[in-house]
């Protein structure tokens, strides 16, 4: 953008974010939206986390998608608590092991 002054927003851009689709065991779909839920007010604690969503994907498929502006905030982000409880409720909730996406984000608004 020569010659042009760049927004606030523009110099803060969201530059990381991570994805992680989860596949609800038979009969645990209830259990997975919970749990989800239930990881909200966890993730408000973080000033790093820029944004976090759970989604609903379809029938028994879910997923995490939240952003970050430094790798610390999303490393952070990975050693806290939702991650944790995460990993404590993988084998009861889920059919496979979460897997965890690092992505890197080129544009966003």
């Amino acid at each position: 953008m020569t010659g042009a002054a760049f927004s606030s927003q523009e110099l803060t851009m969201t530059k990381l974010a991570l994805y992680v689709p989860l596949k609800a065991k038979p009969g645990k779909e209830g259990d997975v939206a919970d749990f989800l839920r239930s990881a909200l007010p966890l993730v408000q604690q973080e000033p790093g986390t820029l944004t976090w969503y759970a989604i609903e994907e379809g029938a028994g498929q879910y997923a995490i998608f939240d952003t970050f502006e430094t790798e610390a905030d999303r490393q952070a982000h990975l050693d806290g608590k939702v991650a944790a409880a995460l990993m404590e409720k993988a084998g009861d909730l889920f059919s496979e092991p979460p897997q965890i996406h690092k992505l890197t984000l080129l544009a966003a608004k």
